[in-house]
């Protein structure tokens, strides 16, 4: 029998991993595009905010990180609750504080990348649109945001290659996600080597149609753009 049977339950891990890494997805582009938009800004207060958690992530562990955010959120939200008036002990979902992590952490390199992005858009764009009567809103979304995307694909497509390898962190945590089923398949069977290399050809199967998938986006995107030449 194809590994023992166990190959539905990773196939279910599989589903968790991608559900994880989808969602830590769009909050780290949420924060990323807030960290670029802050220290882009002129205030000094928000360019230091942002530069303190670029920083600081990258300093800190990955998966020091997410211990830190597992155990001490869960001890400040149950010091915290008593004060409330709940009573009952509360259990953060593995689910949630896997993807607030991981999103967390994403979304400071994410805000270099678009930082950067946002850079190579030409200037002169922004202040034909403002000359134009457009506001500062309408020029964000119809002319910076649109092109600052071309640029900070090839920055998205790498941070998302190593976000979906790096959600196995979350099974320090108890998630039952495809590298805790290949663990336990591994330990029941005795066959660490087989469903280690089960694991590795899912991951390989997600980056390799990932890639493909950023290469049409940057092709979809460049459209109308022409290309310089020396």
């Amino acid at each position: 029998m194809l590994l023992h049977g166990f190959l539905p339950s990773l196939l279910e891990g599989a589903t968790v991993t991608l559900a994880v890494a989808l969602s830590s997805l769009a909050v780290a582009v949420l924060l990323g595009l807030a960290g670029a938009l802050a220290k882009l800004s002129r205030s000094r207060i928000a360019r230091g905010v942002a530069a303190t958690y670029t920083t600081l992530i990258r300093g800190v562990p990955d998966l020091l990180l997410m211990l830190l955010i597992f155990y001490g959120g869960q001890l400040a939200v149950n010091t915290i609750a008593p004060m409330l008036g709940h009573e009952d002990y509360i259990d953060i979902d593995p689910f949630i504080a896997g993807v607030l992590t991981i999103g967390f952490i994403f979304g400071a390199y994410l805000t270099e990348a678009f930082r950067g992005a946002f850079l190579a858009v030409p200037p002169g764009q922004r202040e034909a649109g403002l000359a134009y009567g457009m506001s500062p809103r309408q020029v964000l979304w119809r002319i910076t945001l649109p092109q600052m995307l071309r640029h900070a694909l090839p920055g998205v497509s790498n941070n998302w290659l190593v976000l979906i390898k790096s959600t196995a962190i979350v099974s320090v945590i108890g998630l039952s996600d495809l590298m805790t089923r290949g663990q336990q398949a591994a330990g029941t069977t005795r066959e660490p080597f087989s469903f280690y290399l089960a694991v590795a050809l899912i991951y390989l199967v997600f980056t390799s149609v990932s890639e493909f998938g950023f290469a049409w986006a940057s092709k979809k995107l460049a459209i109308g753009v022409r290309e310089g030449r020396l």
